[in-house]
């Protein structure tokens, strides 16, 4: 298939696709497209960058205006995907079209997106959060829709967003076409998807965790302290967009300011920026206002910039499959990239866990690491510990005033009696003849108060007060409850 012509779209889409410059048709477009029309859920999965986001939203638009009945809702793990899926799908639709559209997710005004819902919009996009949010405000309905998408299927599955999708689907009817999306499809996520699809078609492009041959992978050895200097030197060297991944959002911020120090044209993206300030950065990084993007793993996730030249790992990620969808920010569209990854010695089973899941076929690695003065190994493949202390030995190593194995175990009586204690030495011994209790400050001997005098003991050790009525002489004279003004209902109080 040369272009779009053979899926028999409407006039309205075909001039939409011309507006946007797509011609011809990617192999997962050419593949998901019919399948999607006539009406079949699809699991697919391709490399990034191969334009899975047309994939379903070109039937998604082409399905709706067939019938003026049904509405669909694509669900997406971050704000930023949703952003870019929304403006994708209003490109499609046209500036005359009578379908609206709405985005829905978290950080923005929640009186705007009311006003976009009143306009009774039938495509809903939105992060799983503030869709249920708006549900449980009852300012959204889904009982007529018919078209589910989950976009990034890996990480809408995993990471929690399981449950919130769940109470999701309790707002949707049983029947409705469902299609899910991701560049890695682990096993088990596989057959977590299992119970939102029904015989579903399943649509894979190539090797999943294969990255782009047009990407030029390059790994650097270096210790943590030196990093940073490693950086300044990479990018004296190059040229064009650069986005440096880092494990923190504190990292994210404090390695951008540093960067500006430097003369360079950077600025952070993480998630503890307002979405205003987020939708900014992402703006100003599109049109080239800055070079350097710092960002944590919310910018690894479909996010499409085609000018993004370099990708840089200063801290490797936490799940070894986030690595190829950051790889996948570079060498989009055709368009060649390089990436860079810095591995310090804590980062050898990480990285020996990515090796692992770009060639299966390589087996895992068992090392151990030395410490001058403990003396300890590790092995990761077991979890064990080894160590060359004495693991036999109980409590600590003494430093004079620690007591030994010995004291603390077996000879029991010494330490009682306080003798080869000298925290004790000031203490009698319980057992002793004549044993009595010295007096601490605070508290005094049990024993029946006198006239005129304090009782300093404790509540629970006080006499019990008797029955009184409010009248009586005992409660004026023990001045019961002075300085509160109270009703009382019942004539007997107890105190």
């Amino acid at each position: 298939m040369i272009n779009f012509e053979g899926f028999s779209l409407s006039q309205n889409l075909k001039n939409s696709l011309v507006r946007m410059n797509f011609i011809t048709p990617t192999p997962i477009q050419i593949s998901s497209i019919p399948i999607a029309l006539e009406g079949k859920d699809i699991l697919g999965s391709a490399q990034t960058g191969t334009g899975k986001t047309a994939a379903f939203s070109i039937p998604l638009v082409e399905l709706l205006s067939r019938s003026k009945h049904g509405s669909a809702l694509v669900l997406t793990p971050t704000r930023e995907l949703a952003n870019q899926v929304i403006s994708v799908i209003i490109q499609l639709l046209g500036k005359n079209n009578s379908i609206k559209a709405a985005c829905l997710i978290g950080g923005e005004s929640m009186y705007k997106q009311l006003g976009q819902l009143k306009s009774r919009p039938r495509i809903i996009v939105g992060t799983p959060g503030r869709i249920n949010d708006h549900l449980d405000r009852k300012s959204l309905k889904l009982s007529d829709t018919s078209f589910l998408v989950l976009d990034e299927t890996d990480r809408m599955l995993d990471m929690g967003f399981g449950v919130q999708i769940d109470r999701i689907l309790k707002h949707l009817p049983l029947k409705k076409q469902t299609l899910m999306f991701s560049a890695t499809l682990p096993d088990e996520i596989v057959r977590m998807s299992s119970k939102y699809l029904k015989n579903p078609e399943r649509v894979s492009m190539g090797a999943t965790n294969v990255l782009s041959i047009k990407i030029k992978q390059e790994v650097v050895h270096i210790q943590q302290e030196q990093k940073y200097n490693e950086l300044i030197k990479q990018l004296q060297q190059r040229t064009g967009s650069v986005l440096v991944f880092v494990k923190t959002k504190h990292n994210s911020k404090n390695l951008a300011a540093k960067l500006c120090k430097e003369k360079f044209k950077a600025d952070a993206l993480h998630g503890n920026l307002r979405q205003s300030k987020r939708t900014t950065v992402m703006s100003a990084f599109r049109n080239k206002k800055f070079t350097i993007l710092v960002a944590t793993d919310i910018a690894a996730r479909g996010l499409d910039v085609p000018h993004i030249e370099h990708v840089i790992n200063y801290d490797l990620p936490q799940v070894a499959e986030d690595y190829i969808h950051r790889m996948g920010r570079t060498a989009r569209a055709g368009a060649e990239g390089s990436s860079l990854s810095f591995i310090t010695s804590n980062d050898r089973e990480k990285w020996n866990a990515i090796e692992r899941l770009l060639d299966p076929t390589k087996k895992k690695e068992n090392f151990s690491k030395s410490r001058s003065g403990g003396g300890f190994q590790r092995d990761y493949k077991n979890k064990k510990r080894s160590s060359k202390r004495d693991r036999n030995r109980v409590g600590r190593s003494s430093f004079g005033s620690r007591r030994s194995s010995e004291e603390s175990i077996g000879n029991k009586s010494a330490y009682k009696s306080g003798e080869n204690n000298p925290q004790d030495r000031n203490k009698s011994n319980v057992n002793s003849e004549g044993y009595k209790i010295k007096n601490i400050e605070g508290f005094r001997e049990y024993k029946s108060r006198e006239s005129n005098e304090k009782d300093y003991r404790r509540k629970g050790d006080r006499e019990k007060p008797k029955f009184f009525t409010k009248k009586s002489k005992d409660f004026t004279d023990r001045n019961f409850n002075v300085g509160h003004k109270k009703k009382y209902k019942n004539r007997k109080y107890f105190i």
